[in-house]
């Protein structure tokens, strides 16, 4: 369909005859003229194998485009057709328009989509209770009647300045059913574009993904070694050099160093956590695609750093976290205390200090960084003891005193990350390497281990 009320266009592709007809009717003239387009079998009544939903649309569009003048297609946009090819979709990271409610997007969404929807959540309450209370009809009647004239207008134009904006998009719903039909069909009648849509909506892609993670995740297709080594000693950096050809960085995903101090200021630059359904997508699609771009056959070798189920509030899916527990190899990145200590100034101090000091400013960030380690360190009071606490409590108001004072002196933030690290990570480290068993692959400094997994990740 040419997506224009003043075009309207047929084919007929019946199995009966070898003649086919097509007319096109414009501005009342007829275009009349015969094609011989044998789509279907005259004895099954199926698609013949050497054709494609794709190849049919390119030859009637062409088709079409011979018949009747240039002028014709001025306002009307043709474009791809509908589509259910998820893995190409969310591995090629194709530009999505997602028409649900704020409160379903904010659930859960896919990589490179943006929310412009149809109904408001207020507005999707107030039809959902209508559809509930009086049927389909009237819910139906009441959400044309909230989106109308202005309110409709504006929708239509934010949809038409995306499809413009990404003309090799596609727009969803949550099943593929009413919204994005309706948001469709509203482009071509106001817009005259024609914007294709994802059957089966984000429901369906979001099936695939699930799916697509338990295949990613088989011991036939991954062979996952595990990253260890004590705090500090920069593993999620190793992962960092290896890429996301060689990788999985759970905690990037997370937007969380995984540790006590991990979790990160929220702004647009630094947004907070994903949310699980959003995290669980973005592992499946990234697995994916580092499968895909391995080719061959056998296990890929995909190094992941070794985590516990959580990270922040997030949860590592079961299927994932499963090999990564049983996995059996691994890495060991090693350091000295100094440049262990370099790692949590850079991580905690510096880079912290930025992002607060970008999100509230130079008199307002400092002040909140401060706050949020002294709070973080409170959150394992129980665990060093209260005597521990109230040291490191000094300390660290101390550090950031002189921090501030001298212009970022780290000499104190020091002090505090030493006694941290050898009186609390370490012994957890040592206990928690000590159950974890497996077999070691290759021990070294984090340049080492990087360099070692590049050059193929064999011998010692």
């Amino acid at each position: 369909t040419l997506a224009s009320s003043d075009i309207a266009w047929s084919m007929d592709i019946r199995a009966k005859s070898p003649t086919r007809y097509c007319k096109i009717s414009i501005s009342k003239k007829v275009y009349s003229s015969v094609i011989y387009y044998p789509i279907f079998s005259p004895h099954s009544h199926v698609m013949m194998p050497q054709y494609s939903t794709a190849r049919v649309y390119t030859a009637l569009t062409a088709f079409a485009h011979s018949m009747a003048p240039a002028s014709c297609f001025s306002s009307a946009k043709v474009v791809h057709p509908d589509t259910s090819d998820y893995r190409s979709l969310l591995l090629g990271n194709v530009p999505l328009l997602d028409v649900r409610a704020p409160v379903e997007y904010l659930k859960g969404s896919f990589p490179s989509t943006t929310n412009l929807p149809i109904l408001t959540d207020s507005e999707r309450e107030a039809v959902g209770t209508c559809y509930k209370t009086e049927g389909s009809d009237a819910a139906v009647a009441l959400g044309a009647q909230l989106v109308s004239g202005p309110t409709k207008a504006s929708r239509v134009k934010a949809w038409t300045e995306y499809a413009r904006a990404h003309p090799h998009g596609y727009l969803y719903c949550f099943r593929g059913g009413m919204r994005s039909h309706t948001a469709q069909r509203w482009l071509a009648e106001e817009s005259g574009v024609r914007y294709p849509l994802v059957t089966g909506g984000a429901k369906a892609m979001r099936t695939f993904l699930l799916e697509e993670l338990a295949v990613s995740t088989d011991a036939s297709r991954t062979d996952f070694v595990s990253v260890r080594g004590a705090t500090g000693t920069g593993k999620t950096r190793v992962l960092d050099a290896l890429g996301p050809g060689r990788s999985l960085d759970l905690e990037g995903i997370a937007r969380h160093r995984g540790s006590t101090f991990g979790r990160l200021p929220t702004s647009p630059e630094f947004p907070s956590q994903p949310s699980q359904i959003d995290f669980e997508n973005e592992i499946s699609i990234l697995l994916a695609r580092l499968l895909e771009a391995a080719g061959g056959e056998g296990p890929v070798r995909v190094y992941v750093e070794d985590e516990s189920r959580r990270i922040g509030r997030l949860t590592i899916p079961q299927e994932l976290f499963s090999r990564m527990s049983t996995c059996g190899t691994y890495v060991t990145v090693t350091g000295d205390m100094e440049g262990r200590l370099d790692v949590l100034v850079e991580d905690y101090i510096l880079d912290l200090g930025r992002r607060y000091v970008a999100l509230y400013g130079e008199d307002v960030g400092p002040g909140m960084h401060r706050e949020r380690l002294l709070g973080d360190l409170g959150r394992i009071k129980k665990r060093i003891g209260g005597d521990r606490h109230m040291h490191l409590t000094k300390i660290m108001n101390s550090a950031f005193d002189e921090y501030e004072v001298t212009g970022g002196d780290t000499a104190l933030h020091r002090v505090w990350g030493k006694t941290l690290l050898e009186e609390y990570y370490d012994p957890m480290y040592r206990h928690q390497d000590e159950q974890a068993g497996g077999r070691e692959l290759f021990r070294g400094s984090r340049d080492d281990v990087t360099n070692w997994a590049l050059e193929g990740g064999t011998g010692s």
